[in-house]
């Protein structure tokens, strides 16, 4: 028996977007913008930006 190919990739994008709006939330930035993983370029462009920005909750440290 197979199953649907569509039911893969939504199963994949599922298993991807939770972990990724986890990590947003934790940085301190609003969980909608792990679904750029979904979008092609912006999501390599994004994760530079998360990864050499500021978050928002380093804000404010001193060390």
């Amino acid at each position: 028996m197979h199953s649907h190919p569509l039911f893969g990739g939504l199963l994949a994008g599922i298993l991807a977007i939770i972990p990724a709006w986890k990590i947003v939330s934790k940085a301190g930035y609003n969980g909608a913008w792990s679904l750029l993983i979904f979008v092609p370029l912006v999501n390599l462009i994004m994760m530079y930006v998360f990864a050499f920005s500021q978050w928002p909750m380093e804000r404010g440290r001193t060390s």
